[in-house]
């Protein structure tokens, strides 16, 4: 793996040619069928999600979307959803619960969207009620951090029973910039934050937080989408393999462990 600076991994995974969440879906999924709309405001293209096969397998995928061209980013507020998005996540979750199919999330946001009007639309409660949802799933649930995982925007779709990075995404309380804003009062002072955030893969998995780091091209993802979608693939395989010998008891409280295990140190089932 390459030896990067956290800063330097922060400007990787915010490349905007970094094959985003659409890009996995088109390469790993087949017979994919979008859901819109949140059934109460309307839909949020910031978050995409339907019902696809994974080798064979019907699943349920949500993801983070910001877009590639300037049009598209600008539309997904630069991926981040509002509270529509999230209750649309709600709606493919509960559906899943339902009809037994596995859920397969994809995190790539620097952060919910924090404009007045989402706040005014219960921003806080969206994002709370998935992360209700997504605990007390009985299906397994793999998150895959792709790009920036930022805040309680990313959280909403993170309770899973398996989180995968890639060896450049980030996953973090808050942006560098947040982070120095309110603990310096001094965004500038970005890359000295993401140097003591521990927001990096290999500082995730350490802790306990993430459960393995997927290798990039040299570079970053961009440098060679079809190598990463393999190497995607590959551990989104395993990892549904794996839990779907589990019973949906045994997978809910798996991953309340998990999650509560999160903030002790040394960290449970942190390498050590």
């Amino acid at each position: 793996m390459s030896v990067l600076t956290p800063w330097e991994r922060v400007a990787i995974a915010r490349n905007p040619q970094r094959p985003g969440t659409e890009d996995y879906i088109a390469g790993l999924f087949a017979d994919f069928f979008q859901q819109r709309g949140d059934r109460l405001q309307g839909d949020d293209p910031a978050i995409v999600g339907g019902i696809a096969l994974y080798h064979g397998l019907p699943v349920t995928v949500i993801g983070h979307r910001k877009g590639h061209s300037l049009e598209e980013r600008v539309a997904c507020r630069f991926g981040m959803p509002n509270p529509e998005g999230y209750r649309k996540a709600q709606r493919l979750m509960l559906q899943a619960e339902k009809f037994r199919r596995p859920v397969i999330t994809f995190i790539d946001t620097p952060g919910a969207y924090p404009g007045m009007e989402a706040e005014a639309r219960g921003q806080g409660e969206a994002i709370a009620s998935c992360l209700k949802i997504m605990s007390g799933l009985t299906v397994p649930a793999v998150a895959v951090v792709i790009g920036e995982g930022g805040s309680g925007g990313a959280l909403a779709l993170g309770v899973a029973n398996t989180v995968l990075m890639l060896e450049n995404a980030v996953y973090s309380v808050l942006s560098p910039e947040g982070f120095a804003a309110i603990l310096w009062k001094d965004a500038a002072r970005a890359e000295e934050a993401s140097g003591v955030m521990k927001l990096t893969a290999q500082d995730l998995v350490s802790l306990g937080v993430a459960d393995a780091v997927l290798p990039e091209p040299e570079g970053g993802a961009h440098n060679d989408p079809a190598a990463v979608l393999q190497t995607v693939d590959k551990a989104l395989y395993q990892a549904l393999s794996t839990l779907l010998r589990q019973s949906g008891t045994a997978l809910r409280n798996q991953r309340y462990q998990k999650f509560r295990a999160m903030g002790s140190w040394p960290a449970k089932g942190a390498n050590q």
